[in-house]
């Protein structure tokens, strides 16, 4: 992925402005559906950051709203925004030799918008007294998901929808999904059969997918097992597995269903995961292990499998408010450690390296 080679890269050339403080995190266990615990000694090594150098890095779109997601694809860098819009970023050498990001375009574009405008049909009733153009979002966009192979973009919203776009080249809106009766927190899309998964403030997980010779998506199925809304989802590398993380404080893993079922885009849960105080903010998969941040100020490292449940490898400390995002980086051939990054409100970065011993299998 584009912005695990971003950080990737990051993490190396700026290792000598970071100072480095390693400790022994003691292991925690959770207590999953069948009622074992297990727990692996994880050797973490903790850097914070809030300031990355401005001699190395850029700084961009500053008064344009809150940043509520980034998404990365082509060169191209994806932001949504607070403020209904999606803005898109390119990186540019100045005349003096310096690498900034230019503003190239916001999405829905003015050709788009200018396109759609010139017929009736194309609005729709956003409030009582406000209609707008189906290609825009009417409240702020709370996250974005990329399929590289398919030249697509997939972006949800609190105005209870999701939209897709075109981006490989000529970007553009090609449809918009009204999805879940509340705000929609979280999207995330399987490559390999291109089905989207959203998550709502309904509590609901909803499945969506195009029928082959159809123009539109349609609901699979709709699912519903946590206790408040559904705040982040994460899906195995092979598309096999979803985890969703709630304001329940519960990560639920989900399974599909047998391929030979009748029914088998049917999901239930086979673990559910818990130990965080406060709801779950956001997830990540990497190397067969589920990464978690939430607004207790907390990372947590999980492993979970069939036969024995889930368990917590470790947890991270150090954030002074809630963990709002996350990226993992696998460590590479020569070992099983995991680089991980994480958001908070504080305003920090925090760059840990996780080493998972094998104990943990």
């Amino acid at each position: 992925m584009e912005i695990q080679k971003w950080l990737a890269n990051v993490y190396v050339n700026d290792t000598e402005i970071l100072s480095n403080s390693p400790s022994d995190l003691s292991s925690s266990a959770t207590t999953s559906t069948s009622q074992e615990t297990h727990s692996a000694r994880t050797l973490c090594e903790d850097t914070s950051f809030n300031s990355l150098g401005s001699s190395s890095l850029d700084a961009f779109g500053p008064g344009l709203g809150l940043v509520k997601s980034i998404a990365f694809s082509d060169g191209k860098i994806f932001t949504a925004h607070q403020d209904c819009k999606i803005r898109v970023w390119k990186q540019v050498i100045t005349s003096s030799s310096k690498q900034k990001h230019q503003l190239i375009s916001t999405l829905p574009t003015f050709k788009d918008r200018l396109f759609n405008c010139m017929f009736a049909k194309n609005y729709v009733q956003v409030r009582r007294h406000k209609r707008q153009l189906w290609i825009q979002h009417a409240d702020a966009v709370s996250g974005l998901a990329v399929n590289n192979d398919a030249g697509l973009m997939y972006s949800v919203s609190w105005d209870k929808s999701f939209k897709i776009w075109q981006i490989s080249s000529d970007m553009h809106c090609l449809e918009s999904v009204r999805a879940h009766s509340d705000a929609v927190n979280a999207i995330i899309v399987n490559p390999f059969d291109k089905t989207i998964y959203t998550g709502s403030a309904d509590g609901y997980i909803k499945v969506w997918r195009k029928p082959d010779g159809r123009k539109k998506h349609q609901l699979l199925t709709a699912i519903a097992k946590h206790e408040s809304s559904v705040n982040a989802l994460a899906l195995t590398r092979d598309g096999s597995v979803l985890c969703s993380g709630g304001g329940d404080k519960k990560i639920l893993v989900w399974e599909r269903g047998n391929e030979n079922d009748q029914n088998h885009d049917h999901m239930f849960v086979s673990c559910c995961l818990k130990g965080h105080g406060g709801p779950i903010l956001c997830l990540v998969h990497v190397n067969g292990v589920l990464i978690s941040g939430s607004s207790d100020r907390t990372v947590r490292i999980w492993k979970y499998g069939k036969g024995f449940g889930g368990s917590c490898l470790a947890v991270l400390e150090g954030h002074r408010k809630p963990v709002k995002s996350l990226v993992g980086i696998p460590g590479g051939d020569l070992d099983d450690s995991l680089r991980v990054f994480s958001g908070s409100l504080d305003g920090e970065i925090r760059a840990w390296k996780v080493m998972i011993s094998d104990e943990s299998d």
